[in-house]
């Protein structure tokens, strides 16, 4: 997808060395700095500087929208996972007859809200076997009384990918009561999307995106947003936060829009809008199409020194392995500039469309020299 001048050019900060660690942290571009950039410039203007804060906002929102395939006005930001589901909760407001599904692949932003909750709703649990979720295990968790189904496209923890169509014909037949929230984190900017008839999208901005910290994309369908409407305080998501009538009543904008309750963090936005539009100019499916072979290419070299998948691949731009001597393998790859991630006994890695056949063959080369000199030894 990059020659070595223009990915040098792009991303001079992977210049000698090897990033594979996107799931966890992306490697941005150079015009997601000049958007950063841009934001201090305007910053300084005081607050005529709010022209150009505002319009960002608006270009990072149209930007958004063709990402998720959804219209500009369902698609709205906060500042992170964890502060959307939160809101996602009091939009809600679950009780004790109340049922959630979540899976154990799933990140704890999208889970621990629902263990908070001053009413927690019953919480079911979809197991992962062998590394992957079966919608016939789904099936017998959903029943009249399931509200939500929290599930992310991509697990982070090990790049398990649903399998959608299968997946949201489940919960709609079996649960025609529910809503399917969806954390497309690990997967916006990296995989092609297949999941718009979400009731709800929820993706960070720090990873596949190439973006920075501080920023959380909302995507609601305006067929669900009456439904997916906050009942959170704030000002920017009210219709009358100064009208006359404010100490009376707060009428709140529905769906996406609701979950901006305050003022955005502008250099995000400008940061999202530069790598989101930098995304679209390559196209996710020639990302796909050019990383996908790298991520199989490790997948056989990973085969071939006898380490096994934490889950089959499908699809994902992650692959993740245990292994007894983790850490030695991780402080080894570390000591050859090769960056993975490392947590608990399990190395995963991530491929994104800057990353090359020379970032695979060096990961699996000091993998193979490390074991064999166990080996040897």
């Amino acid at each position: 997808m990059l020659s070595e001048t223009s990915r040098l050019r792009d991303f001079p900060a992977l210049t000698g060395r090897t990033y594979l660690n996107t799931a966890a942290e992306s490697i941005p571009p150079v015009c997601t700095g000049d958007a950063i950039a841009a934001y201090w410039r305007d910053k300084l203007l005081g607050m005529k500087g709010r022209d150009g804060h505002f319009a960002a906002v608006e270009a990072c929102r149209e930007a958004s929208a063709r990402m998720l395939g959804l219209q500009t006005s369902e698609v709205a930001f906060c500042s992170c996972s964890s502060e959307a589901y939160n809101l996602l909760a009091t939009a809600l407001q679950l009780n004790g007859q109340d049922e959630v599904v979540v899976t154990d692949l799933d990140f704890p932003a999208g889970v621990s809200p629902w263990l908070r909750a001053a009413t927690p709703p019953r919480l079911r649990l979809w197991k992962a076997v062998e590394g992957a979720l079966a919608t016939d295990d789904l099936s017998l968790l959903l029943n009249e009384r399931t509200r939500l189904v929290q599930v992310s496209l991509v697990s982070f923890y090990n790049g398990h990918r649903i399998h959608w169509p299968a997946f949201r014909d489940t919960v709609r037949r079996l649960a025609p009561n529910a809503l399917i929230s969806v954390d497309i984190t690990q997967a916006l900017g990296r995989v092609v999307l297949d999941c718009p008839d979400a009731d709800i999208l929820v993706s960070s901005t720090h990873k596949w995106t190439l973006g920075i910290h501080g920023g959380c994309i909302i995507g609601i369908p305006a067929v669900a947003a009456d439904k997916l409407t906050t009942r959170a305080g704030g000002w920017l998501h009210l219709e009358n936060a100064f009208a006359s009538d404010r100490f009376e009543r707060a009428i709140t904008r529905t769906g996406a829009a609701s979950f901006s309750v305050g003022m955005p963090n502008f250099v995000a936005l400008y940061a999202l809008n530069a790598s989101l539009r930098y995304l679209e100019n390559v196209g996710v499916p020639a990302i796909a199409a050019y990383a996908d072979p790298l991520v199989a290419r490790a997948q056989k070299g990973l085969q071939a020194l006898g380490i096994p998948l934490m889950c089959r691949w499908n699809g994902s731009g992650i692959l993740a392995f245990q292994h007894p001597r983790s850490t030695e393998l991780h402080a080894a790859l570390e000591r050859e500039e090769v960056h993975v991630m490392h947590n608990a006994g399990r190395i995963r890695i991530a491929v994104h469309g800057y990353n090359s056949e020379a970032d695979i063959d060096r990961f699996l080369g000091v993998l193979r020299q490390l074991l064999e000199r166990t080996t040897n030894s």
